[in-house]
C-alpha cells in the first residue's frame, strides 16, 4: 500500500510479522497507489500515477512502473506540506518520507515497501517482514489476510478507533495515511496504536 492506512500498522503491531504480498497482480482503485490526507478542503486522496501496459494483460504488482511525467511527486509533497506542515511532528518525519519520494524508484512497489520499511522504523515497530514466493488466493491459515480487506471503498464495520488530535476539522477523521498520525502524534503514535 502506498502511504497506508494506520489501521494497517496497527494489525502490524499485533502480528508477529509483515508477509508482504509481491505476486499478486495490480489491482485498481486500491491503496496500492493512493492514500488520504487530511487538508482544510476535508479529506484529499493522493494517487500515484501509474504507466498502463495492455490492459488486456494482468500485471503484476512488482512491475507497474510509476508515470513521472505527471509530476504527481510534487503535488503530492506540496498537498503533505499545506495539510501537516504546521503538525506539531512535521519537521522530525518530514525529511526522511521526502527522502524516500527524491528516489524516485521506477516501480510502484518498490516506492511502496521503502515508504513501508521508513514508517516500521519511525513508529519503532520493530517486525521482520517476509514478501511471498507466489500468489496464493487463499492465505494460510496462521495469516490474517488483509490483501483486499484495507481497501477505500470498504469501510469497516468493525473499526473502532481511538479519536486523537487532527490538524484540521472539527471531527475526527478515521482511514488516513499513517502520516497523519506520526506528524500529529508524533512518538507516541506507536502507544496509540496499541
Amino acid at each position: 500500500m502506498y502511504n497506508p492506512p494506520a489501521r494497517y500498522f496497527a494489525h502490524a503491531l499485533h502480528a508477529d510479522g509483515t508477509l508482504i504480498e509481491a505476486h499478486e497482480n495490480y489491482v485498481k482503485q486500491s491503496y496500492r497507489n493512493r492514500c488520504h490526507v487530511l487538508t482544510t478542503q476535508g479529506v484529499q486522496p493522493l494517487s500515484v500515477p501509474i504507466l498502463k501496459g495492455n490492459s488486456k494483460d494482468k500485471t503484476l504488482i512488482t512491475d507497474i512502473e510509476i508515470d513521472y511525467s505527471q509530476k504527481w511527486y510534487n503535488v503530492h509533497w506540496r498537498t503533505i506540506q499545506a495539510a501537516y506542515g504546521r503538525a506539531p511532528y512535521f519537521e522530525f518525519y518530514s525529511d526522511y518520507i521526502k527522502e524516500v519520494y527524491e528516489r524516485q524508484p521506477k516501480f510502484l512497489f518498490q516506492l511502496n515497501v521503502d515508504l513501508l520499511q521508513l514508517y516500521f522504523k519511525l513508529l519503532k515497530l520493530n517486525k521482520p517482514h517476509q514478501f511471498t514466493a507466489f500468489y496464493s488466493e487463499h492465505a494460510p491459515e496462521n495469516v490474517l489476510d488483509l490483501r483486499n480487506k484495507i481497501h477505500p471503498k470498504i469501510y469497516p464495520d468493525n473499526l473502532h478507533v481511538k479519536p486523537y488530535t487532527q490538524v484540521f476539522g472539527k471531527h475526527f477523521v478515521p482511514e488516513l495515511s499513517i502520516i497523519d498520525l506520526l506528524f500529529t502524534q508524533g512518538p507516541a503514535s506507536l502507544s496509540y496504536l496499541q
